[in-house]
C-alpha cells in the first residue's frame, strides 16, 4: 500500500492554507476545489493568465509551459507543488 503525501499550499495574500490533493491535475484545479477564484484562459501553459508569485517552495510542471515564466513565478494551470509552498497573487 502506498501512502500519498499531501503538500500544504499557503496563500500569502490572505493567510489561507489548505492541503494539495494529490489527485488534482494542477495547482489551478486545487485552488478552484477550495473555492478560490483565479484568473485563467487556456489551462495549458500557453497564455500566462494564471501566473502567480512563488514566495517559498518549488513546483514541478506537468508539461513545460510555452508562456514566458519569470524567476519566482509559476503558471498554476500546469504545475503541482513539490512539497509545501507559499503563493502570492500580487
Amino acid at each position: 500500500m502506498s501512502v500519498q503525501k499531501t503538500a500544504k499550499v499557503h496563500l500569502a495574500d490572505d493567510s489561507q492554507c489548505f492541503d494539495f490533493n494529490t489527485g488534482c491535475p494542477s495547482l489551478l484545479d486545487c485552488l478552484e476545489q477550495n473555492k478560490l477564484t483565479v484568473p485563467y484562459q487556456c489551462r495549458e501553459g500557453y497564455c500566462g493568465a494564471c501566473r502567480a508569485t512563488l514566495i517559498d517552495g518549488t513546483v514541478n510542471y506537468n508539461q513545460e509551459p510555452l508562456a514566458f515564466v519569470r524567476e519566482g513565478e509559476v503558471l498554476l494551470c500546469c504545475c503541482k507543488p513539490n512539497g509545501s509552498i507559499t503563493l502570492s497573487f500580487k
